[in-house]
């Protein structure tokens, strides 16, 4: 069984709310980036490669500033670049679009590069290191079952809000360890209560402190590209009318895969607390929660040094 791992980092998107490219914020005393951690985690947990998944006009800058620090680290380096042109020929007028073509889009976009089993993660979210080591276990572990093996990691709702405002979560739903159904929604905490609004427009709920939820950290077999090949065809022809703003998603794909009986998700817990900058006020609290872990000497105050 081939041990590489490799770890896919989608840092294609710019961030609307926060204001910026908010994937090349410095967090650390170093000017570290969230992503430097993200790759120092993912190194500690094994990872052999890593695939930076971002729009072709930020090459250059991603090169120069986490490229050039990671390079020199024991780690593979690819970068790929997520193109709204990247589509099936009969479908090339669509291509005047803004933006990218959503998640599931920007996987595809590393496909010559993976060969192995692989995680994916978002470029600003840190993770926490146990949630590396968790999906790491699973993806070296895994085999060849019916149905083909992925897994999402999963983290406790009150690990991952903001006192800065409601935050997009996908509540998770299981059965004997395996997904069964995220529901997206606005999470808030409002007065030591977590209320929960779906987005589609369902009745709102509250969940406890150590309910579940999907943070896009996923695992994948090599598998998955051949199933978004298949599934982008018919996801544009359904989409034509509306090709501005639809978006292929991931999560949406998982869950076709699930219900066609081709795939499982296994749900991998973590305890991990997960720190991210939904908006530009939540940038203090990372720098003071990575100036703790530093402290306690969970990662140097130097990070690639």
């Amino acid at each position: 069984m081939n041990k590489d791992l490799t770890l896919v980092i989608m840092a294609a998107g710019m961030g609307s709310r926060f204001g910026g490219l908010k994937q090349i914020e410095p967090v650390g005393p170093n000017g570290e980036f969230i992503i430097d951690y993200s790759i120092y985690d993912a190194i500690k947990a094994g990872f052999t490669k890593v695939v930076f998944i971002i729009k072709e006009e930020n090459y250059d800058l991603f090169k120069e500033t986490i490229g050039k620090r990671v390079e020199k680290q024991k780690i593979q380096i690819e970068y790929v670049f997520q193109k709204t042109e990247d589509v099936p020929e009969e479908f090339k007028h669509l291509t005047d679009r803004e933006k990218p073509w959503g998640t599931g889009h920007a996987i595809l976009a590393a496909k010559d590069k993976v060969n192995e089993n692989f995680a994916i993660i978002n470029a600003d979210d840190f993770y926490g290191r146990d949630g590396y080591m968790v999906i790491a276990n699973y993806l070296r572990g895994v085999e060849k079952k019916d149905k083909e093996p992925f897994s999402m990691v999963a983290y406790q709702v009150a690990n991952t809000l903001t006192e800065n405002g409601s935050v997009k979560r996908g509540v998770c739903e299981q059965e004997k360890g395996y997904l069964t159904k995220i529901v997206e929604s606005s999470v808030e905490r409002v007065k030591e209560i977590i209320h929960v609004k779906p987005l589609d427009g369902s009745k709102e709920f509250t969940v406890e402190d150590d309910a579940l939820v999907s943070m896009n950290f996923l695992g994948f077999t090599p598998k998955i590209f051949e199933i978004l090949e298949e599934k982008f065809t018919p996801f544009l022809k359904a989409n034509e009318d509306n090709y501005q703003k639809c978006e292929f998603l991931i999560p949406e794909v998982l869950f076709e895969t699930i219900k066609e009986g081709t795939a499982e998700v296994k749900v991998l817990p973590t305890n991990a607390k997960w720190y991210g900058v939904t908006y530009r006020a939540d940038k203090e609290g990372v720098v003071k929660a990575i100036e703790k872990m530093i402290e306690k000497g969970e990662y140097p105050n130097n990070l690639w040094k």
